[in-house]
């Protein structure tokens, strides 16, 4: 599993480097504060995404990879094969009557997701016409993802982690090559969202040929597709409640100046990167196992691969909280700053991105902590602690906008994860499913010291922003990478100096004292 995890991180890593590079380009082309468009189409791409979050990789992955192993673990291929058809047939049937609702509906959902851009009848048209260009990426995007789910149940983890690349490459390519043939140069990045999801389903399908899997979509609704239904429709809410979270920022932050969309977005592109890379990785690989733990019956083996990825989130998720702390402005600077990307939205974005930055261990920990519940098929238990998240985040929006701006909206998402990964963790305990091994209190120490060390090195080394945004791009790159390289340094030597070594991460059968 950790070969299986790393392989998905490499490949999400390189795809996020790509995200980067799109963001970079279409931040030159468009800025934040001083140009409506960037803040239209981050609505009109956010919406079908979120969407996304729900029938793709979120809910509907979530309810159906635990189905898909038991019956791979306990049933023959033919009926195996039978349960992907019949999921196809339904899946498909649903999605096509969302987009067209979708479609019909572009400026009810514009006025539901941006209330704001009401007050900015251009902006808010823009926004209405991307939307409709950008919806049926959903269509395309959530049977991707239904691929991506059958080859991951398979063993098959590094062609669905490499398809999102695809989108990354239409996006860049649209921005650079297709924004003089428009009218508004902004909806070529429109027409390049609708393009990359059929480009990444059509990349799926021979894989799932190979396997003898490629789905004939058929309409019955058999007892798999009645557990998947009945264990989705709770999830939808449950599973994404941190991307509902996020959306409530955009729809606060679109009554505030122009250019807060962008800041908000801008940031949380950058919490999303160690959060996608390391945690996306980490449950995507972890959900078919322990499910297949579940299947067996073999409860021991479902808590010891809990306790083992829960110890790789604090290692890795603590020093990349510290760093984006740190290097916040810098790391926004070297990214986004040029063309129409001023130094004003580097400020503004920084100030957003530490806010976001508290919460990474509560975002990467949700999404290690809920696969616990939904290989088991609970979905009660995530919807209604995800209620709680939802409240606190919208209570703490509510007290934090008006002083702190879209900075207060980013550190109540933030302070909402960190709820909600603390009340999943109580009742995976409460429920007697999930005991950690011995060696907590000392992993914990051995991270707080590499953590303080790589803080102090990165704090006098990182100077002020002032000279980041004076300094050449090229040069701008060469430092960050060089203090972004030395606080890694820092911190795992002073991990193995403290005494932390490879067993002591190994994923065993048995409790272990370390």
């Amino acid at each position: 599993m950790v070969r299986s995890t790393l392989l998905v991180g490499i490949l999400t890593f390189l795809s996020r480097i790509f995200g980067f590079i799109r963001d970079m380009v279409i931040a030159y082309a468009f800025g934040a504060s001083t140009n409506i468009s960037a803040d239209a189409f981050l609505i009109a791409f956010k919406i079908p995404n979120f969407m996304r979050r729900l029938f793709a990789e979120g809910a509907f992955s979530q309810a159906f990879v635990p189905v898909l192993s038991e019956y791979k673990t306990q049933n023959d291929e033919a009926t195996v094969k039978q349960l992907i058809n019949n999921v196809a047939g339904h899946l498909g049937g649903l999605l096509i009557g969302v987009i067209i609702i979708g479609i019909i509906s572009a400026p009810i959902l514009t006025f539901i997701f941006a209330p704001g851009f009401s007050q900015y009848p251009e902006k808010f048209s823009l926004t209405v016409s991307m939307l409709r260009i950008t919806f049926p990426y959903l269509f395309f995007i959530a049977l991707a993802a239904f691929a991506a789910s059958i080859l991951n149940t398979y063993g098959k983890f590094a062609i669905p982690a490499f398809t999102p690349i695809l989108l990354n490459i239409s996006l860049i390519g649209t921005a650079l090559w297709l924004t003089p043939y428009f009218e508004q140069p902004v909806m070529a990045l429109a027409w390049g969202v609708f393009f990359a999801g059929l480009l990444q389903l059509l990349f799926l399908l021979p894989f799932l040929k190979r396997l003898n899997l490629l789905p004939r979509p058929h309409f019955q609704r058999d007892s798999g597709v009645k557990r998947i239904y009945k264990l989705m429709l709770p999830a939808l809410f449950g599973v994404s409640v941190s991307q509902i979270n996020l959306l409530i920022d955009t729809l606060m932050a679109s009554f505030l100046i122009t250019g807060s969309v962008s800041w908000l977005y801008y940031s949380d592109r950058l919490m999303e990167f160690p959060v996608g890379v390391f945690g996306l990785a980490l449950a995507t690989v972890m959900l078919p196992n322990l499910s297949k733990s579940v299947a067996r019956g073999d409860m021991q083996s479902f808590s010891n691969t809990l306790d083992w990825a829960l110890r790789w989130v604090f290692i890795v998720a603590t020093p990349a909280t510290i760093g984006l702390l740190i290097l916040a402005g810098p790391i926004l600077a070297t990214l986004f700053h040029h063309g129409e990307f001023t130094a004003h939205d580097v400020m503004k974005s920084s100030a957003s991105l530490i806010a976001y930055s508290f919460g990474l261990l509560g975002f990467v920990l949700v999404k290690v902590l809920v696969s616990g519940f939904y290989s088991r098929m609970d979905t009660g238990t995530p919807v209604k602690i995800a209620v709680i998240a939802m409240l606190t985040n919208i209570i703490l929006n509510l007290l934090f906008i008006v002083p702190l701006q879209h900075v207060g909206l980013a550190l109540a998402t933030s302070l909402a994860a960190t709820v909600n990964a603390a009340l999943l963790y109580y009742y995976l305990r409460k429920q007697a499913v999930f005991q950690p091994n011995a060696g907590w209190y000392a992993l914990l120490l051995r991270i707080i010291i590499a953590a303080i060390s790589m803080a102090i090195v990165l704090w006098w080394g990182c100077g002020t922003m002032e000279t980041w945004l004076n300094t050449h791009l090229l040069e701008r790159g060469l430092r960050l990478l060089s203090w972004v390289t030395v606080g890694m340094v820092v911190y795992f030597m002073t991990l193995f100096i403290v005494g932390l070594r490879p067993a002591h991460l190994h994923l065993t059968t048995e409790k272990v004292d370390n």
